[in-house]
């Protein structure tokens, strides 16, 4: 017999039970969410306002640094927002909305990471080949490919989530809508349903790591015949990336390749791809690339030469990255 599904809404049980440290990382959380807005602000301004848009590497940057904001304006507004109050409620519907968009978002941000690793070996490995390889029309091929793959993998788990019966149990223990917190409530038995989220997110996040694991072996191998000098510059840039990899990634690993019965760390550890990974990102890829420093610059004056007062605010975010 089919239960009925008689909740309304949903009540997180959050990251920590004392209200003390609730309202201490509030304000930890407030900074690091306008840090993840400032720095990938300051990216995208970077790259758009300047000639490296043209570069496929900074193109797929530029749309990393969308979904990091995006995908953390999903989440962390809530938490945030919940942290400051005396009971975290939320409805249904708003509760499968923000399961469905975290899952596009990250599924789109994983694909446009294969992109990145695909542009860095075409441009390591196949140097002649680069321009004709990687052009615009294939870079916003992949892009869609990305959105499409994201699309699927979060649509196939909403209608899963969707189609089962919360009739008992609202406390979810985490601090968003996710899809193993949520399978804890569900009134039937959770075998099948816990193989087939694992098949569609942690086993494919596993695939995709491993693959991107030997697109850089494949690359460290190429870059033996190389000169020092040449060697230096492809790993500096190869090094960011595979930074921002392991932050994502091996969380998400450890969160969704376990079962949904087991007890483990889920929520602390999807703190580190929810606001850490987005945090550094801009971090990383600034910090560490001359290009992007350089950039920064030219944007910084051509915005304070055009118009002094709309070039104060960017000019002082961009400072803070160079």
């Amino acid at each position: 017999m089919e239960h009925p599904n008689n909740v309304t809404e949903f009540v997180f049980m959050g990251l920590w039970g004392n209200k003390g440290i609730e309202l201490l990382f509030f304000f930890l959380f407030l900074l690091c969410y306008l840090a993840v807005l400032m720095g990938n602000f300051v990216i995208l301004l970077t790259i758009t306002c300047s000639h490296l848009i043209e570069q496929p590497m900074y193109y797929f940057l530029c749309h990393l640094s969308l979904m990091d904001l995006c995908y953390t304006s999903t989440v962390v507004p809530r938490l945030i927002r919940d942290l400051a109050a005396a009971r975290k409620t939320i409805s249904y519907n708003s509760c499968m909305t923000q399961l469905f968009t975290a899952h596009l978002l990250a599924g789109v941000e994983t694909f446009i990471l294969v992109s990145m690793a695909l542009d860095r070996y075409v441009a390591i490995v196949k140097p002649l080949h680069y321009m004709v390889i990687m052009n615009r029309k294939k870079c916003n091929l992949l892009v869609v490919v990305a959105w499409g793959v994201g699309f699927w993998h979060s649509i196939a788990l909403l209608l899963m989530v969707l189609r089962l019966p919360f009739c008992g149990p609202n406390q979810i223990d985490h601090y968003i809508c996710d899809v193993k917190p949520l399978l804890k409530l569900v009134c039937k038995d959770i075998h099948t349903v816990s193989i087939l989220v694992i098949a569609n997110s942690g086993m494919v996040v596993v695939v995709i790591f491993l693959v991107l694991v030997a697109s850089y072996i494949m690359i460290l191998y190429n870059l033996r015949t190389r000169s020092s000098a040449g060697r230096r510059k492809a790993l500096s840039t190869c090094s960011s990336h595979v930074m921002v990899v392991v932050l994502f990634f091996v969380p998400c690993i450890y969160t969704y390749v376990l079962p949904a019965g087991s007890e483990n760390k889920d929520k602390e550890i999807s703190v580190f791809y929810t606001v850490v990974a987005p945090m550094l990102n801009p971090l990383i890829y600034t910090l560490r690339n001359l290009e992007m420093k350089i950039a920064m610059q030219k944007v910084c004056y051509h915005l304070r030469v055009i118009d002094p007062m709309s070039g104060i605010v960017p000019e002082v975010l961009i400072s803070l990255f160079i």
